[in-house]
């Protein structure tokens, strides 16, 4: 906090927080932080600098020119910025600027829900296994999973880099699973299946944290309105509210 920049109550009025007058009742009641010192009426940020301003415990991104964009990946396409065998790549989905980096990967043959942004601090957040957030999966596999495979995908799994977390496991049909994760190992739902017998087939992310979005078709992408920003900066907030944990591989 100092004497440059804009008053904190104009930033948070623009990132949506309600009016000035609102927002200034938000700092007075002691519900905003900046660099972890609770912030007093009248202070001012630059939001170019690398501040971390916080309301009730979950951090915001303040920087004027931050996007965050949901996309549905179809197969085939790279989770990267660039790939020197020239397939086609996540970022090519997106505008150009301004340059925007995946937050985590899904492999080339997975498909569906995919966050990318330039809002480092967010990313950071939803990438640390800390936070876990959760991360659903509609799993098609090879023959028809049995309750005690379930049960045993649903305890946890022993992989050659250690057990698996508990997840959430359930039939959606015979050969058709819904499993939410929250770690973020390497290909971890595929080699989850295959390691209780069932390699995967098919494999498509349905949910990243609060975010789904069933009318968004294969190969299509939108912005992310700002109350969708706001639930995912609330579920990597250091006051988390009752929710389910999880992240996805």
């Amino acid at each position: 906090m100092n004497d440059e920049g804009e008053r904190l109550q104009k930033v948070l009025a623009r990132l949506g927080f309600g009016s000035r007058r609102r927002c200034e009742e938000l700092i007075a009641d002691g519900r905003v932080t900046v660099d972890g010192v609770v912030a007093e009426l009248g202070c001012r940020v630059d939001v170019d600098d690398e501040i971390v301003v916080a309301v009730d415990g979950a951090p915001v991104g303040v920087k004027p020119d931050l996007v965050h964009y949901l996309i549905n990946k179809p197969a085939g396409v790279i989770t990267t910025a660039d790939d020197p065998q020239n397939r086609p790549t996540v970022v090519e989905m997106v505008p150009r600027e301004p340059r925007v980096f995946p937050v985590g990967r899904l492999d080339g043959d997975t498909e569906g829900l995919l966050l990318l942004t330039n809002d480092g601090q967010l990313a950071h957040r939803l990438t640390h296994p800390s936070f876990g957030v959760e991360k659903e999966y509609l799993v098609e596999v090879t023959g028809q999973p049995s309750r005690g495979v379930i049960r045993r995908l649903r305890d946890g799994v022993e992989l050659d880099d250690g057990p698996t977390a508990r997840a959430r496991v359930s039939a959606v049909q015979p050969s058709v699973l819904r499993i939410t994760i929250h770690e973020g190992r390497n290909r971890q739902v595929r080699r989850m299946c295959e390691a209780v017998g069932h390699p995967v087939m098919r494999l498509v992310r349905t949910r990243i944290g609060p975010i789904v979005d069933p009318k968004l078709k294969p190969g299509e992408w939108r912005a992310l309105r700002r109350e969708e920003v706001r639930a995912l900066e609330v579920a990597v907030g250091d006051q988390k509210p009752d929710r389910p944990t999880g992240r996805g591989g």
